[in-house]
């Protein structure tokens, strides 16, 4: 997810935080300094770096229970709408995605049962009137009910959190993968909008916020499924270009241009004398260049070096990822033995799809 950066990793799963959780923090920092000064803000930023490792918590009891299905979780990420946690691929059975999408609440559950126990245990009164104002609570007391709230929150049937997840799993198991997702995020946009609708009329800027956030998570995780559904069972070499050039290292750029010009290829890969491709170079590539040092340059000066190539069996959605974590919109393909047999392309891919969807393929 752009603008999410990593700040560790635990067992192997990075930990990220999307730069509108710091604005958040950021906010709520500020407010409290605004009220009561220095000591209220740095009183918040606990509160909130606590809230963090609940989040945390909640995200890896997802984590945890996935890989007991063999899903693997590349990384985490921590959101204004509390945490997300990607999977590697989808779980097999809506079985399976029903367990997972419970295990965090149960952690989140086992948490706020924990804290209320520590706090009984010590002696302290909790009354349900005064439980009403997290604000003027004490630290353990607060997260205890942030906590609830978090839970009662994340079982909502908006897709895609928690509860949006679980109906998803149910509708799947009557009507497939596909159709489900539809169905789950529809809601989510549903209720995203009252959200919003809320949030305008109440004056709320953070649940306008949360509503933002689930809007477009529905519409981006129906667009992802659709994706994956529509590439099942394909690999690299049924999506392939294999009518395209190659430029040599040492061309002139002007080679390159006259390649552009007289064709639709926008990218092309670099190859030495063996034929070995050393780099790709793109049509922002070469225009650079150009502006840069003239037609009389050689490629080799413009191009993207060390393009990591794909496997022509590689499956459809590790293809696509790993073409979109390059940053590139073409990627060589190479044989076992490194030898160039076709390109891979976001254009092509996207016409696949295409095809595959209007033939009724899923």
């Amino acid at each position: 997810m752009k603008w999410s950066y990593r700040i560790g990793q635990i067992a192997g799963t990075d930990v990220k935080v999307h730069v509108t959780f710091l604005l958040l923090v950021a906010f709520f920092a500020f407010v409290s300094y605004a009220s009561g000064g220095i000591a209220a803000a740095f009183a918040t930023t606990v509160m909130i770096v606590a809230l963090f490792a609940c989040v945390l918590l909640h995200e890896f009891g997802h984590i945890l229970m996935a890989r007991r299905f063999g899903v693997r979780t590349p990384d985490v990420i921590l959101l204004p709408i509390g945490g997300l946690a990607r999977l590697e691929r989808m779980p097999e059975e809506p079985r399976q995605e029903l367990l997972i999408a419970l295990a965090g609440p149960a952690v989140t559950l086992a948490i706020a049962i924990a804290l209320y126990l520590v706090l009984w245990l010590s002696g302290a009164q909790l009354d349900i009137g005064d439980l009403s104002r997290v604000d003027r609570l004490p630290l353990l007391e607060a997260l205890m009910v942030i906590n609830v709230m978090l839970l009662l929150f994340n079982l909502i049937p908006a897709f895609p959190m928690d509860g949006g997840r679980v109906l998803r799993a149910v509708l799947a198991s009557r009507m497939g993968m596909r159709r489900a997702t539809r169905v789950a995020a529809t809601v989510g946009q549903a209720l995203a909008v009252l959200f919003g609708m809320w949030a305008v009329f109440s004056g709320n800027p953070i649940l306008l916020l949360i509503a933002v956030f689930v809007f477009l998570a529905a519409g981006a995780e129906a667009s992802a499924i659709e994706t994956s559904t529509a590439g099942k069972g394909v690999v690299v070499s049924d999506m392939m270009i294999t009518n395209f050039r190659t430029i040599p290292f040492y061309a002139p750029l002007q080679q390159a241009v006259e390649y552009l010009l007289e064709g639709e290829q926008r990218e092309f890969p670099v190859v030495d004398n063996d034929g070995r491709v050393e780099g790709l170079l793109t049509r922002e590539n070469l225009i650079k260049a150009l502006a840069e040092r003239g037609a009389g340059s050689i490629v080799g000066e413009a191009m993207t070096p060390r393009v990591a190539g794909v496997l022509p069996t590689l499956e459809f959605s590790r293809a696509l990822e790993q073409l979109r974590g390059s940053g590139l919109s073409t990627l060589p393909v190479l044989d076992p033995a490194g030898r160039l047999i076709g390109l891979l392309t976001m254009d092509n891919i996207s016409d696949l799809l295409l095809v595959r969807r209007a033939q009724g393929i899923e």
